[in-house]
């Protein structure tokens, strides 16, 4: 049986939804195949919390926990930080340096898809169209007359290395943007503004399956409210068809623009790609690489569309971070 710690929580304000996602892992995960233990790390305390919630500190020097006077060791490391430290590539450079294997992408491919503006620019090359952008660092005069001329209105303002939608507005009116800049530079100190895409948003999970680099079943986002936003995401007010009502050919295109993306970016894991398809082209907004996995999220619908289910899905994401050992028995 190998032990398995499932990282949830960070430093962000997705804390939240990281900590349902680690416990939806915790719940699904084969139990008949590995010990699951449910780690907290917030900024103030890295701890393993067992069964009755009591809490026991982590050894940070090899990430290891003492239990009732005995030292438990992990086999791999189940990554469900939404945001810093668990996506951004701190947490996996950590794990590198301390030989653990762990389920999400390698981090460099976090740091850059991570980062909005950085990840657009390195996959602009190969053909993979985006929205008009602007770019802002906090400090930065704000010009609101070249913004608007440069992307246009309705814009939406973004930071630009954040999730679940904090900080995003929709800004109609060139006066909005100030107060709009304002919101996103409270998630983070740098801004992405984007032009508005007027299409059919579209959301496209890719993940390695058993070997095989694989596109799931895309899902099409309607939100209720101006955009896909938090509200929208984690409150019911948006529709989320498996699989999306778009023609077999638009299907096609789109998946194989998300799967290049993730085989151009040599990554591992799971990836989520945000799409908005406008007049029969595909506009990539983002890659999410450690999508929730709640039992509402987005990938988890889309592996029961394909047959998968999340203990398969949990499993096949182990046994692909976990190397194996090589035999070295002769034949003789």
């Amino acid at each position: 049986m190998k032990n398995i710690a499932i990282i949830m929580g960070g430093y962000s304000s997705e804390y939240k939804i990281s900590l349902i996602s680690g416990n939806v892992v915790y719940q699904f995960l084969d139990k008949k195949k590995y010990n699951a233990f449910r780690i907290h790390i917030f900024k103030e305390k890295w701890v393993y919390v067992d069964a009755n919630d009591a809490e026991f500190p982590i050894d940070k020097n090899d990430f290891s926990v003492q239990v009732d006077g005995k030292k438990i060791s992990f086999d791999c490391v189940f990554n469900a930080i939404h945001g810093t430290p668990g996506e951004d590539g701190l947490m996996q450079a950590y794990f590198e340096l301390l030989n653990i294997p762990q389920t999400a992408c390698d981090y460099y491919q976090a740091a850059l898809t991570f980062n909005k503006r950085d990840l657009l620019s390195v996959l602009k090359p190969y053909g993979i169209k985006t929205a008009t952008s602007y770019y802002l660092n906090k400090g930065d005069v704000i010009n609101t007359d070249e913004i608007v001329h440069k992307v246009g209105l309705p814009c939406f303002v973004k930071p630009n290395k954040a999730g679940s939608s904090f900080g995003i507005s929709k800004v109609k009116t060139a006066a909005e943007l100030p107060i709009a800049i304002e919101v996103a530079y409270q998630e983070d100190n740098e801004i992405i503004i984007e032009s508005f895409l007027d299409g059919t948003e579209v959301s496209v999970g890719v993940i390695n399956y058993k070997g095989t680099i694989t596109v799931l079943p895309i899902t099409e986002i309607i939100s209720e409210n101006d955009f896909f936003d938090y509200e929208a995401k984690y409150q019911g007010k948006s529709q989320e068809i498996t699989p999306a009502r778009i023609s077999d050919e638009m299907t096609q295109k789109v998946g194989e623009i998300a799967k290049r993306a993730y085989e151009v970016l040599k990554m591992k894991g799971f990836s989520r790609s945000e799409f908005i398809i406008v007049d029969g082209e595909p506009h990539m907004l983002e890659m999410n690489t450690i999508p929730g996995l709640t039992t509402e999220s987005l990938i988890p619908q889309q592996a029961k569309a394909a047959g998968i289910s999340l203990e398969d899905l949990f499993t096949n994401a182990i046994e692909l971070a976990i190397p194996e050992k090589p035999n070295y028995s002769l034949t003789l």
